[in-house]
């Protein structure tokens, strides 16, 4: 009996931590990688952050300079989520060393927002 207990609290726990940490990647609406972008997110301060994940609280992978367009690949809420390039690695202050991460999100207030030129 004090074993299925065990296995139903493992359980819960298990559930509450893909809840917690990964919602953010498994709720986003982001566009099929290969898609073209239909917007562009334009930094136009002189620097701003991209974090891992849609949160302020999440990591920042990097510092983009003014004057960088990303294409925007999905929104949640006030956070939009852009493709990431090898490029950015010599023109933003990287904060956090990445090799597979090929996006990550911006708050809204830190981007313009703009067509894609076709």
């Amino acid at each position: 009996m004090r074993t299925r207990g065990l296995r139903d609290t493992a359980r819960a726990l298990v559930v509450a931590a893909l809840t917690l940490f990964a919602g953010p990647t498994f709720s986003q609406t982001a566009a099929p990688a290969n898609a073209p972008a239909r917007e562009m997110a334009t930094v136009p301060t002189s620097h701003a952050s991209v974090h891992m994940a849609a949160g302020s609280g999440s990591e920042v992978l990097m510092m983009v300079p003014k004057g960088t367009a990303l294409p925007v690949l999905g929104r949640k809420g006030e956070w939009v989520q852009v493709r990431l390039t090898p490029e950015l690695r010599k023109t933003s202050i990287v904060i956090r060393w990445y090799k597979n991460e090929d996006n990550g999100w911006m708050h809204d207030s830190t981007v313009v927002i703009s067509p894609a030129k076709p």
